[in-house]
C-alpha cells in the first residue's frame, strides 16, 4: 500500500535495535481515517466476507481491528495480555515472546467468544518475528476455528516472522513490509 509506505516514510522514526516507531498515525495517536484505508485495503486482497469474527492481540492492534469490525460488519476480540477479574469460564491461553516488551507474555482469550463456528480474520498493526500472530493462530486452532486470512500493516521483513508464517502455509497479507530500517531510512520489498 504506497499511501502506508510514505506515511512510514514521512513520520516513521528508526530507534537503535532496528525498531520501527509509527505511533503518530499507527498505533499510539490514531489517525482513524487512515485506519479505514488500510481496512478497505485489507478488504482487497482478503475476502473477508467469510469472517465471522476478527481477532487480534491487546493492545496496539485493536485500533486497526476495531476499525476493521466496522468496515466489515463484523464482531472483533482481542486477546488480553493479562487475566483480569472480569474473565470468567475457560481460557484460550498462548505463551508468546514480546520483541516490544522483550519478554514472554501469555495472550489470553476467553472461550466464549471464539468458537468452533467461528471463521477468524486475524488483524495485527504490527509484525516483527511473528509471535503475537504465531500466538493468535494457536487461540483460532485451540478453539477449533477456521483461520480465514491474516492481514498485518507492517511487517518488519527484515525480521523473517512473516516469511515462516507464509512457509508454514498461513494466509497472511502484510500491507507495507520493510526490508531495511537502519540510519539511511526505509526499504520496502
Amino acid at each position: 500500500m504506497e499511501a502506508l509506505k510514505q506515511r512510514i516514510c514521512r513520520e516513521g522514526r528508526i530507534l537503535p535495535g532496528s525498531i520501527v516507531k509509527v505511533d503518530s498515525f499507527l498505533n499510539h495517536q490514531v489517525d482513524t481515517r487512515f485506519l479505514g484505508e488500510i481496512a478497505d485495503e485489507f478488504a482487497r486482497h482478503i475476502d473477508v466476507t467469510k469472517a465471522t469474527k476478527i481477532l487480534t492481540a491487546e493492545a496496539s492492534g485493536i485500533a486497526l481491528a476495531a476499525i476493521c469490525s466496522y468496515r466489515y460488519g463484523i464482531p472483533m476480540v482481542f486477546a488480553k495480555k493479562a487475566k483480569s477479574d472480569n474473565i470468567e469460564g475457560g481460557l484460550y491461553k498462548s505463551e508468546v515472546y514480546s520483541y516490544t516488551y522483550q519478554k514472554k507474555v501469555t495472550l489470553i482469550c476467553a472461550q466464549d467468544w471464539v468458537t468452533a463456528d467461528d471463521r477468524v480474520l486475524i488483524v495485527d498493526d504490527f509484525m516483527a518475528n511473528g509471535e503475537a500472530m504465531r500466538g493468535l493462530i494457536q487461540i483460532v486452532e485451540m478453539a477449533g476455528a477456521e483461520l480465514v486470512g491474516i492481514g498485518c500493516a507492517i511487517e518488519k521483513g527484515f525480521q523473517h516472522g512473516g516469511d515462516k508464517l507464509r512457509a508454514a502455509g498461513y494466509p497472511l497479507t502484510s500491507l507495507a513490509i520493510i526490508d531495511r530500517a537502519d540510519e539511511n531510512g526505509f526499504q520496502f520489498r
